[in-house]
C-alpha cells in the first residue's frame, strides 16, 4: 500500500498546532491543516504489512479500511478514498478529531514509534471531501414504509439513523437538547471540535429523510410507550450523563462541580446559546481569575483543563489517583494493543500541573460555605492513603472528572420502570442489557446501542454500534438487509 518504500523513505508527519499561548485565547479548533501534497506523503507511509492490524480487531472499531485509503490518496484519488471511508464510519470528521487513534499505537510502523499519521489522513480526506463537494445527501432510492424512532442524537443515535434512511425507513430522531449531536456537540469543547461540522452532517441527512425533533425529553415530555406505538422499531441511545460518584467529603461547597455541566455550560455559550440545559445545573460557572483543580486523569478531566485556561484561569491542577506511567512502552509485551505510558494532553501540553498517585481526600471550605483549597495526600500502588503525606492545594473551583455511571434515570428508564433489563457493573455502572450481535432490549420493538449499552466509550464505538443496531432492527424488520454490520 502507498509507496512500497515510502517508510524507509519518509518521516511520520502529523500536523501542527497553534502556540499554546495564542490558542487559549480563543475556543476555535487550533489544528494547522497540512497540505495536500505533505498528507499524500504521510498517506505513502503506509508499508504493505502482512496483517494490518490497524484497521480491527485491535485497531479499528469501525474496521476502517485504511490501507486501501492511504493508497488511494497516495495516488490522489480522493473520491474514491472518501467512499470508502465511509463504507465503513459515517462520520470521518469527527473521529478524525477526537478519536485517540488506537490505529496508530496498532500499525506495524509503532514497533519503532513511528505509526503512520493515520488520523491526520482521515481528518484530510473528510475535508478534502466536503471542499471538493464529494458529501451529498444520498437518499433511499425505495421507501419501505417502516417508521422508526430513535432517541438521543449523539454519534450512536446519528449513524443508526442515516443508516436506516438509506436503507428506506422513515426515521425520526428524538433529542433532549436545542440542537442535535448529543456529547458530541455539548460535551465535546469547540477547540477540539467546531460545531459546524455536526451540522453540516445534520443537513445531509434531513436531505436523505431523516426528521429531528429537538427539544423533546422522552419519558418526560413523550411517553416510551406512545413512542413505542407509533413506531415499528425505537433505538435508545441517550448516553451515559451520570456523574460517577466521587464520596469525597465536601462536594456542598460552593465551587465544587461534575465536569459535565461546566463543560455543557461553555459548549453552550460558544454556540450562542442559553446556558440552561435539561439535566444540568444552570448557574454559572466560570474559571477566569480563579485557581483550579480538576479531579481525574481522563479525556473529560483534560477538557476542563483546556476550557479553564481559555476562561483565564490563574493556574490549573490535575489531580490522578493513578502511577505516573512510564514514557516508553514495552512494545514486545503491548503491542498492538493500546498501551499505558505517559501521554500529555494538548490541554495538559497549556499549563497544568498535573500531580500522579495523588488521592483527594476532601474539599475544604470557608464558613461561608465557599471552597478554598482541596485536602490530597499521595497513595501507595493498591492506592490507600500513605500517612503523613498530606497536603491542601489552594482552589476557588474544583471539577469532579471521574466518569459516568450510566444513563439520566429520570426519564426513558424512570418510564419504562421494571419492564427494562439493567445491568450493574462492579464499578457501579447501570447499562441497559442487551447483547451486541441483535442489540434488542427486554422491551418489545425497543433496542439500544452506545454508551447507554456499553457504557461510556469512544465516539469511534458509539458510531459502530449505532451502524451495527441499524442493521439489526434493518433485518428484524425486513427479513433481510444488505447493511454492513
Amino acid at each position: 500500500m502507498g509507496k512500497v518504500t515510502g517508510f524507509l523513505e519518509i518521516d511520520r508527519q502529523v500536523a501542527k498546532y497553534q502556540p499554546a499561548s495564542d490558542r487559549i485565547r480563543h475556543f476555535r479548533e487550533f489544528t494547522i491543516p497540512m497540505s495536500e501534497p505533505e498528507v499524500q506523503k504521510q498517506a505513502a507511509r503506509c508499508m504493505d504489512c502482512g496483517i494490518p492490524y490497524c484497521h480491527g480487531p485491535t485497531g479499528c472499531p469501525v474496521h476502517n479500511q485504511i490501507p486501501d485509503w492511504n493508497d488511494l490518496v497516495y495516488n490522489g484519488n480522493w473520491d474514491e478514498a472518501i467512499r470508502n471511508l465511509h463504507s465503513t464510519n459515517n462520520f470521518p470528521e469527527f473521529t478524525g478529531r477526537v478519536c485517540p487513534a488506537p490505529c496508530e499505537e496498532a500499525c506495524t510502523l509503532n514497533l519503532e514509534d513511528a505509526p503512520v499519521a493515520i488520523k491526520t489522513v482521515e481528518q484530510a480526506i473528510a475535508d478534502k471531501a466536503y471542499e471538493m463537494g464529494y458529501i451529498v445527501p444520498q437518499p433511499a432510492v425505495t421507501k419501505t414504509g417502516k417508521k422508526v424512532a430513535v432517541i438521543g442524537s449523539g454519534p450512536a443515535g446519528m449513524a443508526a439513523a442515516q443508516q436506516m434512511a438509506r436503507a428506506g425507513h422513515e426515521v425520526h430522531v428524538y433529542e433532549r437538547e436545542s440542537k442535535p449531536g448529543g456529547l458530541l456537540r455539548y460535551g465535546i469543547p469547540d477547540f477540539k471540535m467546531e460545531k459546524n461540522f455536526i451540522d453540516r452532517r445534520v443537513e445531509q441527512m434531513k436531505g436523505e429523510g431523516v426528521t429531528f425533533h429537538c427539544g423533546v425529553n422522552i419519558g418526560v415530555d413523550l411517553p416510551v410507550e406512545q413512542l413505542i406505538d407509533g413506531h415499528d422499531a425505537v433505538l435508545y441511545c441517550g448516553g451515559s450523563e451520570t456523574p460517577r460518584n466521587a464520596g469525597i467529603p465536601g462536594v456542598e461547597f460552593v465551587g465544587v462541580h461534575d465536569a459535565m455541566p461546566y463543560l455543557v455550560q461553555q459548549n453552550r455559550r460558544v454556540g450562542r446559546e442559553n446556558i440552561d440545559s435539561t439535566g444540568w445545573p444552570s448557574a454559572p460557572i466560570l474559571a477566569g481569575g480563579k485557581h483550579i483543580v480538576v479531579v481525574g486523569g481522563g479525556d473529560t478531566a483534560s477538557d476542563c483543563v483546556g476550557t479553564a485556561f481559555r476562561q483565564g484561569a490563574v493556574k490549573v491542577t490535575q489531580l490522578d489517583i493513578r502511577p505516573q506511567p512510564p514514557e516508553k512502552e514495552d512494545k514486545l509485551a503491548v503491542w498492538p494493543f493500546w498501551a499505558t505510558k505517559m501521554r500529555t494532553s494538548s490541554s495538559q501540553a497549556e499549563g497544568a500541573i498535573r500531580e500522579f498517585q495523588v488521592a483527594t481526600l476532601e474539599f475544604v471550605g470557608d464558613e461561608d460555605g465557599n471552597l478554598i483549597g482541596v485536602k490530597c495526600c499521595q497513595v501507595d500502588d493498591r492506592r490507600k492513603p500513605i500517612a503523613g503525606t498530606e497536603f491542601i492545594i489552594k482552589a476557588d473551583l474544583a471539577f469532579i472528572a471521574i466518569g459516568f455511571s450510566g444513563p439520566f434515570t429520570d426519564s426513558v428508564l424512570k418510564d419504562l420502570g421494571n419492564k427494562l433489563t439493567l445491568n450493574t457493573d462492579r464499578r457501579g455502572s447501570t447499562n441497559v442489557v442487551a447483547n451486541d450481535r441483535d442489540y434488542k432490549t427486554s422491551v418489545d420493538k425497543f433496542w439500544t446501542a452506545g454508551d447507554v449499552r456499553r457504557g461510556q466509550s469512544l465516539v469511534v464505538w458509539a458510531i459502530r454500534e449505532g451502524r451495527q443496531a441499524a442493521r439489526a432492527i434493518d433485518e428484524a424488520l425486513m427479513g433481510s438487509t444488505i447493511l454492513p454490520r
